[in-house]
């Protein structure tokens, strides 16, 4: 993100203990409700089993001020204690940037998004059409659907699919044999040309969560767009020569990278099985070198969100020493607890948003 746009790290809890969090944190910024440009509700079961209470929980602490909200399935919380159902992750800009309503309400999709500094935030969107579930079974007829619902909310910004600079999606457990088939949508749907005259697919992060946000939903996919040129950003990983998305994605002054975690690039193979601080060292180093190839070093790293396995929850604060050697103490940190990951070995992925100074 810019560094005139407040990002914190999420603030967990209750719903009511969350939101307040949150309008906290940006007042310690100087911002207030009305520079909010996208919230993220990292939900447990709970949370979700007792959605209007998170939405009430949200009318106090935004007022009447539209907003895009990700709401993103976590399997749980780390750290807070016990009774954390629900993170919230806010983003503010001075004055909320400019609001482009899409659609009126469909269920969760909310229909508006805002821009702010050439960053276009957008809601999360479900395989929900307000009425029920769609395409259900269907693990890529609904990945499709996601990624089409997301072209509706661009067009009203005047712009299309090849303004995506990042996706991530989150799926069940079950669909990791079939996770695969979601690349004919992506190849058809996402991609564009960059500046520099050459292809361009946004970076992305695929993370297993074993309760869907919506009943029947198979996935639930949130993206985030620009504005400005885009330029892929790739260490030299021939590995991204035919995959639908790319390590990095320069947009303007931001640097949005895809999920990392512990894979070696040249053979695509796991390492550093069920080793939390080999995967995390390997993992971060991997960032560093697509923060090189941009121009950029660690400091650069503005936000970081770290899912990790519940096998390796209890470990993760043992990570601290190790990502401040690499990013310093300026990144915001999110983390939560997913269900897995793509790779059953991988215990850590993490998603890095860098600025150019």
């Amino acid at each position: 993100m810019p560094r005139d746009t407040a990002r914190p790290p999420a603030v967990a809890g209750t719903a009511e203990q969350a939101y307040a969090g949150a309008v906290a944190s940006l007042a310690a910024a100087g911002l207030g409700p009305a520079d909010t440009v996208h919230v993220v509700e990292y939900a447990t079961a709970a949370a979700l089993a007792d959605y209007p209470r998170v939405e009430r929980a949200r009318a106090a602490a935004l007022g009447d001020h539209r907003v895009p909200v990700a709401t993103v399935p976590v399997e749980a919380l780390p750290g807070p204690g016990p009774g954390a159902e629900l993170a919230v992750e806010p983003t503010a800009f001075p004055g909320g940037g400019d609001l482009v309503t899409a659609h009126p309400d469909r269920g969760l999709h909310r229909g508006a998004l805002r821009v702010a500094d050439g960053i276009v935030h957008l809601p999360s969107v479900h395989p929900h059409d307000g009425d029920g579930p769609v395409h259900e079974g269907d693990f890529r007829a609904q990945y499709r659907y996601c990624l089409e619902r997301v072209g509706d909310l661009l067009e009203a910004a005047g712009l299309g699919l090849d303004a995506v600079v990042r996706t991530t999606d989150h799926t069940a457990g079950a669909t990791r044999a079939e996770y695969p088939r979601c690349g004919r949508p992506r190849a058809e749907l996402l991609g564009g040309t960059g500046a520099d005259g050459r292809p361009v697919h946004p970076g992305a992060a695929g993370i297993l969560t074993d309760h869907p946000v919506v009943p029947g939903a198979m996935v639930s996919l949130t993206a985030v767009a620009s504005t400005a040129p885009l330029r892929a950003v790739n260490p030299g990983w021939r590995r991204y020569d035919t995959l639908t998305y790319k390590p990095g994605v320069l947009a303007g002054r931001t640097l949005f990278m895809s999920g990392f975690a512990a894979l070696e690039p040249a053979t695509q193979k796991a390492v550093f099985d069920g080793d939390l601080l080999a995967q995390a060292e390997f993992t971060y180093a991997s960032v560093t070198a697509v923060l090189r190839e941009a121009g950029l070093d660690g400091t650069a790293v503005t936000h970081l969100v770290e899912y990790i396995t519940p096998g390796a929850a209890a470990d993760h604060d043992r990570l601290t020493g190790l990502r401040r050697a690499h990013f310093g103490d300026a990144p915001a940190l999110t983390s939560v607890v997913c269900s897995a990951l793509l790779r059953p070995e991988f215990l850590i992925e993490v998603v890095p948003t860098a600025v150019v100074a």
